[in-house]
Parts: C-alpha cells; sequence; structure tokens
C-alpha cells in the first residue's frame, strides 16, 4: 500500500486540497506568528501610553507592531505571487481571482491587506501625534486605521488555517493527517484566540473594572464576544474549541499583565501626577474562560438541535454565568486590597491620574445602577448576546466549509 494518498481529482468548482500528501505550508506559520505579533505590539504600546505617555514612529512597540506587518504582508504576498506564476492548474482552481489576474487564498488575500493598512497608518498616526498630541481615546482615526489592519491579519491568519484544516479532512485515514489535524487545531486556537483579544482592546475602554456593575458592560460584552466564540465552536469539530479560544486570550493578556510591569519606564509627558518608575499594566482578562465552559459543555450535548434552538440555549447561558461571575469578580478587582498587587494588578494607574482619588478603589455612584435599571440595561444585554450568538453560529457554519 503507497505511502501517501492523492486528493480525488478536481471537478466543477469544488475546492479540493492543493498537495500530494498531508502538509502546513511555511505562511500558516508565518501569519499567526504575526498575529501574535501585532496583539502583543498592540498592548505593549498601550502600556507605553500608560507609563510613558509620547511615543515615537520607531518606538519599540511600534516595532514590533509593524514586523507583524512585514511579515504577514511578505509571506502572504510570496504566497500569491507563488499561485499566480508557478501554481498548478490545481492550485489555481483552489484559489480566489483577484483582478482578473492574481491567485490567492482568501487568508492571504486579507493578511496583505491588513498589512497594507498597518503600515499606512504608521506615517499617519505620527503626524496625527506632531498635530493634535496625545490620543484621548484608543479609537483616534489613525490607530481605527491600524486596529482594522490589525484585524484583517488575525482575520486572514484563521481563515488561512481553517482552510487548511478543512482540505486535511480528505487525508482523514493517515496517521500523519491526525498529528497535522491536532497542530492546525491549535493554530487556530491562537490565531482565534489572538482575534479575540483584539476584539476586547477594541472596547476596552468600555469593559474596566469601574464599569463591571452597570448593566452597559454586559451590552458590550454580550454584543461583542459571542459572535466570535459561537463562530469558533462552530467551524472546527473540537468539543472544547471555545474554551481554548478564551484560553489563548487569558494566556496572553495574563502573560502581558505580568511581563511587562517588570521592565522600568518613567513618564515623559506632564502632567504626571502619579509617579512611577516601572511599566503599568493593561487590564487582567474577563472571565470569559468560565462562560466558554459552559457553552462547550452545552453545545457538545445538545448538538443535534438546530442553530435557532442553539441560540436560545447558548446565548442565555453565556450571558448568565458570565454576569454572575464577572460580577462578583469586578468588585474584588475593584475593592478588595488583595486585587492591587503584580498577579492582578488592580494597582496600575495611569501617571497623569491623582493616586489619591477617592474612588479609585470603590465604586463611585455613576458607577453602578438601582435594581430596576440594572434589569432593563440587562434584558438589553441578553438580546444583544442572542443576536450576537446567532450571527457567530451563521459565520462558523461559513468557516466550516471554507477551502479557499
Amino acid at each position: 500500500m503507497p505511502n501517501t494518498t492523492a486528493p480525488p481529482p478536481f471537478t466543477g468548482d469544488r475546492t479540493l486540497t492543493l498537495q500530494a500528501s498531508p502538509g502546513i505550508p511555511a505562511y500558516i506559520y508565518a501569519t499567526v506568528f504575526a498575529s501574535f505579533c501585532v496583539i502583543t505590539g498592540l498592548i505593549w504600546d498601550i502600556c507605553w501610553h500608560l507609563s510613558i505617555g509620547r511615543d515615537g514612529l520607531l518606538s519599540p512597540p511600534h516595532l514590533v507592531i509593524y514586523l507583524g506587518a512585514v511579515v504577514a504582508g511578505l509571506f502572504s504576498g510570496f504566497e500569491i505571487l507563488r499561485k499566480t506564476f508557478k501554481g498548478t492548474a490545481v492550485e489555481k482552481a483552489g484559489s480566489v481571482k483577484i483582478w482578473g489576474f492574481f491567485y490567492s487564498s482568501l487568508g492571504s488575500l486579507f493578511c496583505v491587506w491588513g498589512a497594507l493598512m498597518m503600515l499606512t497608518s504608521a506615517p499617519f498616526d505620527d503626524w496625527w501625534h506632531n498635530t493634535y498630541g496625545l490620543d484621548v481615546t484608543i479609537l483616534s482615526p489613525p490607530h481605527t486605521v491600524l486596529i482594522l489592519g490589525i484585524i484583517g491579519i488575525q482575520f486572514g491568519a484563521m481563515i488561512s488555517v481553517i482552510a487548511v484544516k478543512n482540505q486535511m479532512k480528505l487525508f482523514a485515514g493517515l496517521d500523519e493527517s491526525r498529528h497535522l489535524d491536532k497542530i492546525l487545531f491549535w493554530l487556530f486556537a491562537l490565531s482565534a484566540g489572538f482575534l479575540l483579544t483584539i476584539w476586547f482592546t477594541l472596547i476596552s475602554e468600555e469593559l474596566g473594572r469601574m464599569r463591571m456593575h452597570r448593566s452597559s458592560f454586559y451590552i458590550f460584552a454580550g454584543a461583542a464576544f459571542p459572535l466570535l466564540l459561537m463562530a469558533v465552536g462552530k467551524a472546527v469539530s473540537h468539543k472544547w474549541a471555545i474554551t481554548a479560544v478564551s484560553g489563548v486570550y487569558t494566556a496572553l493578556m495574563l502573560g502581558t499583565l505580568w511581563i511587562i510591569p517588570l521592565f522600568p519606564a518613567e513618564p515623559k509627558l506632564g502632567p504626571i501626577l502619579n509617579h512611577i518608575s516601572h511599566y503599568q499594566g493593561f487590564h487582567f482578562p474577563l472571565l470569559l474562560i468560565v462562560p466558554s465552559i459552559v457553552v462547550d459543555i452545552l453545545r457538545h450535548r445538545y448538538a443535534h438541535w438546530n442553530d435557532w434552538k442553539l441560540t436560545a440555549l447558548l446565548g442565555t447561558a453565556f450571558l448568565v454565568s458570565f454576569f454572575v461571575v464577572q460580577w462578583f469578580f469586578g468588585g474584588f478587582l475593584m475593592e478588595s486590597p488583595h486585587a492591587r498587587n503584580w498577579f492582578f494588578g488592580s494597582h496600575y494607574w495611569y501617571f497623569g491620574n491623582d493616586p489619591n482619588w477617592q474612588y479609585r478603589y470603590k465604586f463611585g455612584p455613576w458607577m453602578v445602577e438601582e435594581i430596576p435599571a440594572l434589569l432593563k440595561g440587562l434584558g438589553i444585554a441578553l438580546v444583544s448576546t442572542l443576536i450576537s450568538t446567532r450571527i457567530g453560529l451563521a459565520w462558523g457554519n461559513w468557516m466550516h466549509k471554507i477551502q479557499r
């Protein structure tokens, strides 16, 4: 019996695997690495602004972000050129045609456009700082272009991995393919976890610990997170797919929270009200791991249900479990002296804020709601969660089939 198995012949417009034997292309590893670079560089950049203030075009965090853009752009661009000029007829038939000439995988296309947007945002951001000074929000115009580019690269990395993983199903009987399928699952979990982290970073100003006792916190969380997490659960056939992705997000957030503050940093932009000597950390991760475990158990138990019934079950379970754990944990982060350490990071404080502010470690009157307003807000959160869940399931069904 031969050691390799050729894929079935290509027929019609159906996309089949492009290789005579299982294997993971180099650009897959490169795009996942690029996705890691851009999100860690972005978190470092936020900590830089919290601790030092003004940065330059070639500051260390920016260089890490640019590295991710260059790696994703070069490897994905090379893959597009290779398929266009050296690819076989089967490879071209299994690719997306661009401008009537270039042949590309869908993931590579997103990575190239994301890299171009990121590199375009760099001089735009430098001009913005020179003209208007320090950003007062994460979503300034140049940062919006940058984040859209980052999402393009991270989405492209995730799509590239899932496409190859779906192609690998044609080699389901081979021992090597089972090993590669496990590698591809973890590459997918990494890329989706990095995307989940930028998802959080994008709306982190609405998800700080001071807002955890307001319904708006759960409205934003319910609208944002099930969209991606439910898609992940549908895209791959793995019992703990959503938990794995949330675990990657949690590990990345904890790693940056624990490592970045180890390095010295001093404010270089006035006014300086909080005198610090080391980097101030970013947020402790949201406890998304808990609802992820709950949802993974339920979706495995009720996998025979249709998507509409799953939407009601999984969306409600996500919001209820997330609300219960995050509400009480938010109180701990905000008020407990045991949270003011390197592990939880509640003591980190922007250098321009008064360290003696009376509401630094307790909820102010505007940070909480009366019961009627809270219940009304949670009702809105449930609706937003259900809508996000249903869209996520549909998105996951699409990813489960993609092979280009």
